[in-house]
């Protein structure tokens, strides 16, 4: 049997007793680097796996993916293993939610609903002559700050959409969403 330390015994042991295995959450006082590395060498060994959470269970995050996801950490069967106990259902477990790579080409389907807040302003980015920020904080009751926010926020880095901005004489800074949504 492989040499484990206190700790990883103690995150294995705790994982073949929680459902699905989940090796989350850490032992307490386990955080930061310290964490980051004994995990990092549990996975290397192949006694943890990195898998999608499932938000709707509850369950408690690893690490956040960017893009609105997160993943937990599961015991694996050879986890399992290297503190004695038979892997009766890790394997499974861990085939059924292996986390699956993004394709970064791949569209993300846009959906906004209408009479929202966030569909007005995207009506007014829309336009031929844009939006000036004065513009969309009439339209909305929002302040300046919010209204900059949702458009870097949830329109460009949320939904994907090419928000441009320009210096305009008399207007300030005008923004344009370039493609039709």
């Amino acid at each position: 049997m492989p040499k484990l330390t206190d700790t990883q015994t103690i995150i294995l042991s705790r994982a073949a007793t929680r459902p699905d295995n989940l090796a989350m959450p850490l032992p307490e006082g386990l955080r930061g680097a310290a964490a980051k590395m004994s995990v990092t060498k549990m996975i290397e060994r192949g006694w943890l796996e990195e898998v999608d959470a499932d938000l709707r269970k509850g369950e408690p995050l690893w690490r956040e993916t960017g893009d609105g996801h997160g993943t937990t950490l599961i015991a694996t069967g050879t986890g399992l293993e290297a503190i004695g106990i038979e892997p009766v259902v890790a394997f499974a477990v861990s085939n059924l939610r292996k986390v699956k790579p993004d394709p970064a080409d791949a569209p993300k389907p846009v959906a906004i609903r209408a009479g929202t807040k966030q569909a007005r302003v995207i009506a007014l980015l829309q336009r031929p002559e844009g939006a000036a920020i004065c513009e969309i904080v009439e339209a909305t009751g929002w302040m300046a700050h919010s209204a900059r926010g949702m458009i870097s926020g949830a329109l460009k880095k949320k939904l994907g959409l090419p928000v441009s901005s320009e210096k305009v004489a008399g207007r300030g800074t005008v923004y344009k969403l370039d493609q039709t949504v």
